[in-house]
């Protein structure tokens, strides 16, 4: 399970950075401030990024 959290988050990760660098509202320094597309991204990669340093600390 480790390994496919993993590979969710940095799927993830990468999903976001991507779609960030190429859209204004979502490079804003403006917390809450997501595009309708980035919105969810964003949310995603924030969900995975805790449930795999939760699974971190409890290892």
């Amino acid at each position: 399970m480790a390994a496919d959290l993993q590979t969710r988050y940095l799927t993830a990760s990468d999903t976001w950075r991507a779609h960030r660098k190429g859209c204004e509202p979502c490079t804003s320094l403006d917390a809450g401030q997501h595009c309708p597309a980035g919105a969810p991204l964003r949310e995603q990669f924030v969900r995975l990024q805790d449930a795999y340093l939760t699974h971190l600390r409890r290892t």
